[in-house]
């Protein structure tokens, strides 16, 4: 009886061994779960050598273990921008879950309207390719043209943002609302932002926002900090820079001046927190 007892053991561990050998050694469309199988996709080679670079930087698969993003979910991110996370969520999901890409208005009324268009234009181009990409649907998220699209309210399993809550100053409440209404009660908003730990700039100008305002907000509409990772952060980074944070990588706002001290910085210091909807 002992000797059969091993040898189920023994049986037991090779099929666990086989199935993350799958997961690892998968051709960089694979679909397993966690960490292994969000790092694979990262460097992929459907990625540009530009993108892939910036991991480093930005922690795709320890990033969106933490939010706790699983195959079979909807999950909508707000301003993906040219789709630098579409990059690794859309394939991660592409055949049991719905990525959804909340995109720049189409005809924006605003001073960077050519960026957005271009940026539009880039995303929809890379997204064609639904081999990888699988089929994304994407929406218009642009609070200043009053469009609000995220799809079925209540419906969502998670919300994903990077970057970009400076962009929706001062009105954050109005976003966070929102995100909270798309949400299905139990549902994650995952935000990754620039942090300053000076008293929050109302327009947010600068780029960097005070980790406690974005707290207070989020709980102000109804959510719950679940958790703060410090994945992201970056203590060479003080937050106090001639061009706000586009003065360091990869805008490099001030071009060859002083180059190489904000180069040995990095990219911005960020804060990652993890709020719930609750049941």
């Amino acid at each position: 009886m002992n000797r059969l007892t091993h040898v189920m053991k023994v049986l037991v561990l090779t099929v666990f061994a086989m199935a993350a050998t799958a997961v690892i050694a998968g051709d960089g469309h694979a679909h397993g779960h966690g960490k292994a199988s969000f790092k694979k996709l990262a460097e992929g080679k459907h990625r540009s050598d530009e993108n892939k670079a910036r991991n480093m930087y930005r922690h795709p698969a320890e990033t969106l273990e933490f939010f706790g993003v699983q195959p079979n979910m909807t999950v909508v991110e707000i301003w993906p921008g040219k789709g630098w996370y579409t990059e690794v969520l859309a394939p991660y999901l592409k055949d049991h879950g719905q990525y959804v890409a909340a995109g720049f208005a189409k005809e924006p009324e605003h001073k960077y309207a050519d960026y957005f268009k271009k940026a539009n234009q880039a995303l929809a181009d890379k997204v064609g390719d639904k081999a990888v990409y699988g089929n994304v649907k994407t929406v218009q998220f642009f609070p200043e043209n009053d469009l609000w699209e995220l799809g079925p309210a209540g419906k969502t399993d998670m919300i994903l943002t990077f970057r970009n809550l400076h962009n929706w100053m001062p009105d954050l409440e109005a976003s966070f609302k929102a995100f909270y209404e798309n949400l299905k009660p139990g549902g994650v908003l995952g935000v990754v932002e620039h942090r300053s730990r000076a008293e929050q700039d109302p327009k947010g100008g600068n780029g960097y926002m005070n980790e406690a305002y974005v707290i207070e907000v989020a709980k102000k509409v109804g959510f719950k900090l679940e958790a703060k990772s410090e994945v992201n952060a970056n203590a060479k980074d003080s937050g106090d820079h001639p061009q706000g944070v586009w003065t360091l990588p990869p805008t490099m706002a001030l071009r060859d001046k002083d180059a190489d001290k904000y180069k040995a910085i990095g990219e911005s210091d960020r804060m990652t927190l993890k709020f719930v909807k609750p049941q």
